[in-house]
């Protein structure tokens, strides 16, 4: 399971990731990926405020949380999360952020869409 949730926290975090500064207000709520994996686990990123955020990824009916934290800066999102004994950094960028839409790149380029879950 743990690595079930590394390997969703890669995309999730190049999902997590403006050309202009990002409105951090915005980012609070709950957000699913516009485009899931059919057979792929079930991801709900929660954005809660003062910099903290859980990621719940169920799996063959296991549901993990993963706590972490985000600063923002500009139109990037600084993100650290511990997933078993190893601590997971990386810097995302918002190229869109709407009440509803969230576009960002990671590390590796791609990008990834979000949307808000009601």
């Amino acid at each position: 399971m743990r690595a079930v949730v590394a390997s969703v926290m890669v995309l999730v975090l190049a999902g997590f990731a403006g050309a202009a500064d990002v409105d951090a207000k915005k980012l609070l709520g709950k957000w699913e990926p516009a485009k899931p994996e059919k057979d792929g686990p079930t991801m709900v990123l929660e954005i809660m405020g003062e910099g903290k955020f859980v990621l719940h990824v169920t799996f063959q009916g296991k549901t993990e949380k993963v706590n972490g934290t985000y600063k923002v800066t500009g139109d990037k999102i600084d993100v650290e999360m511990k997933i078993g004994d190893k601590v997971e950094k990386d810097t995302l960028t918002v190229t869109k952020l709407t009440d509803t839409e969230m576009v960002t790149k990671g590390k590796s380029g791609k990008e990834e869409t979000m949307k808000k879950v009601k």
